[in-house]
């Protein structure tokens, strides 16, 4: 009866320590993984699905030319610079917002298409420098905008940057899509979207646009070329 009487106890604590994340409690000692507990958005496996995704908020940020670009890394800096205040800020305050609970930083992702001008004289092969993007870090519900807000002027002060003037918060519902989990280096993305167009006619799916989205799960920076995972997503409807 010892034993059993401390393992009991033992899951009686745990339950009460989980039960916060459950019952939206202002504070919550469990830190919110997305990689555990959003598997279907963000850990797809390397052939295309169906999913559905709601509408999330984000901080973003919009562009254009090459992603190689300086100007392209310093809009990544915005954004992490952002998303990382609003976190602290919130693990700190004495007051956070109600559902509030510890979380890791949602991965990069940005929304890619061409200019119009490319699109004109399109032929099959894309200029780098002819690429728009939109790129974001998803926030959890429990951020609003005026606490974003708050957090930006903050940061203005802290780390002045120009690019902070075009960071915006906003609501963002894809809705059905089809995505699948790219290895590989971004120049063979190409590959992995051959492959989901010809899933796409096979199910009866029409692609919306040429625009889609990436969702970065490694840091090229880090992670060889050949080792880098993304996600790659665009929208579609279903044939009538």
């Amino acid at each position: 009866m010892g034993k059993l009487g401390k393992k009991i106890r033992r899951k009686q604590q745990w339950l009460a320590e989980s039960s916060c994340c459950f019952q939206n409690q202002p504070k919550c000692t469990m830190k919110y993984e997305w990689r555990k507990s959003e598997k279907e958005l963000y850990l797809p496996k390397a052939k295309p699905a169906k999913v559905i995704v709601p509408a999330f908020k984000f901080i973003s940020i919009s562009g254009e030319g090459n992603p190689n670009s300086s100007q392209f890394a310093e809009c990544i800096s915005v954004l992490y610079s952002l998303s990382y205040a609003v976190k602290m800020t919130l693990k700190k305050i004495s007051d956070p917002p109600e559902g509030y609970q510890d979380y890791t930083v949602y991965p990069l992702e940005g929304d890619w298409d061409i200019n119009a001008a490319a699109k004109a004289k399109f032929d099959g092969t894309i200029n780098k420098d002819d690429l728009i993007f939109t790129i974001m870090i998803r926030q959890p519900n429990f951020v609003n905008k005026a606490f974003f807000e708050e957090m930006l002027a903050v940061t203005k002060k802290k780390k002045p940057q120009p690019l902070l003037e075009n960071a915006r918060f906003e609501t963002i519902e894809e809705g059905p899509c089809l995505q699948m989990l790219h290895v590989g280096s971004y120049d063979n993305e190409a590959e992995s979207f051959s492959k989901m167009e010809a899933y796409a006619k096979e199910a009866g799916l029409e692609r919306l646009s040429k625009t889609h989205r990436e969702i970065y799960l490694t840091d090229f920076r880090k992670v060889p070329v050949e080792k880098l995972k993304t996600v790659l997503r665009f929208k579609v409807k279903c044939e009538a």
